[in-house]
């Protein structure tokens, strides 16, 4: 991960290594220190270290000596640091080797807010997370990170190795491996394989706007967790007698006529508790089926009877009769518009 097309990034990298751990620990010291910082990252899976990467860098790191020396005279590196060092300390953390296993830990660690998912224990503050994932949506992708910003609108990190770093913020991380490079040094297949997730799922930074084309939404509650919670919440508002609640509700087009697991309504458990305005309010502006029965086979009339509530009593006796003659009313000019419509036929 040594090929630095944005030399900005790379100065900032140069120049952090000094100040990891401490200016005056030797690169041993360091090295292991983000070794096992990398591994808390990784969730303990495997993390290693290539020699002959390291000889290489080396060997061939002329722009980054280049580079070096400039921050050197631009007085970059604090008072007494070695900028040698410093460069080797930075080709030895370019030559951290990790599978695409482990590197999808640590993604998914950036993703969960620096929580790594695997042992539950906090690597990173909401704070470096957020700084992090910013760096890597601006400059993670060499020269091509404003187009992959824009295409897939999500923060990456690739390397010459042809690995790419993927993180989708509050749902995973991933990293895929394809070896061919393009001409910016980022995997081929890696980028068509993240502009491809995005045409599919909505994970692209902006797909969230309303009235944006709808996509596949893996973070988005199910539906009968959806209905369960609604019907939570409705019959609790009935128990309560919150009849603001209950307003909100209809305003929303939940049905006030779902049902919890004893095959109860919003009535049921209003007649039941007693409270009158809810009931009238379930009768007269929702217009609910006050013959609906639960799993004992009892109406909401029934449960006022048995507790005593004469209040509700009245008022369900006489919706009974209204609803009653609405529902036959309904029936009959059913009938008649079936009939027209088979004399239209014939």
């Amino acid at each position: 991960m040594s090929k630095y097309s944005n030399t900005a990034t790379y100065r900032a990298s140069v120049t952090l290594n000094v100040l990891i751990k401490s200016p005056v620990s030797n690169k041993a010291e360091r090295f292991d220190y983000v070794m096992d910082f990398l591994k808390s990252m990784a969730g303990n899976e495997y993390l290693g270290f290539s020699n002959a990467t390291f000889q290489s860098e080396k060997e061939t790191g002329d722009r980054n000596y280049a580079i070096g020396y400039y921050l050197k005279e631009k007085k970059c590196f604090p008072s007494n640091s070695d900028m040698i060092a410093a460069l080797d300390f930075y080709f030895q953390l370019c030559s951290i080797e990790v599978t695409c296993e482990s590197g999808s830990v640590i993604a998914a660690t950036l993703a969960n807010g620096g929580i790594c998912p695997i042992t539950g224990e906090r690597v990173l503050s909401a704070e470096a997370v957020r700084n992090t994932l910013s760096l890597m949506h601006s400059c993670g992708m060499y020269d091509f990170s404003g187009q992959f910003a824009f295409h897939v609108g999500l923060p990456a990190k690739s390397g010459v190795s042809g690995a790419v770093l993927l993180v989708v913020p509050n749902v995973m991380g991933m990293m895929c491996w394809s070896p061919p490079l393009d001409r910016t040094g980022n995997s081929v297949r890696g980028i068509h394989f993240c502009q491809n997730l995005v045409s599919n799922f909505n994970f692209h930074n902006y797909d969230n706007l309303r009235h944006f084309t709808k996509k596949n939404d893996p973070r988005r509650v199910y539906d009968d967790l959806v209905r369960n919670k609604s019907v939570v919440n409705l019959m609790f508002a009935a128990y309560s007698g919150d009849v603001g609640a209950l307003r909100r509700f209809a305003l929303s087009a939940v049905n006030m006529e779902q049902r919890d697991y004893d095959s109860r309504t919003a009535l049921h458990i209003a007649a039941a508790e007693g409270h009158v305005e809810a009931v009238i309010f379930l009768t007269e502006v929702c217009k609910v089926n006050p013959n609906v029965k639960d799993r004992w086979g009892n109406t909401p009339l029934d449960d006022a009877m048995q507790f005593s509530h004469s209040a509700v009593v009245s008022v369900l006796e006489e919706y009974q009769r209204v609803y009653s003659d609405i529902d036959s009313q309904s029936d009959t000019e059913e009938q008649k518009a079936t009939m027209e419509t088979l004399k239209s036929v014939v």
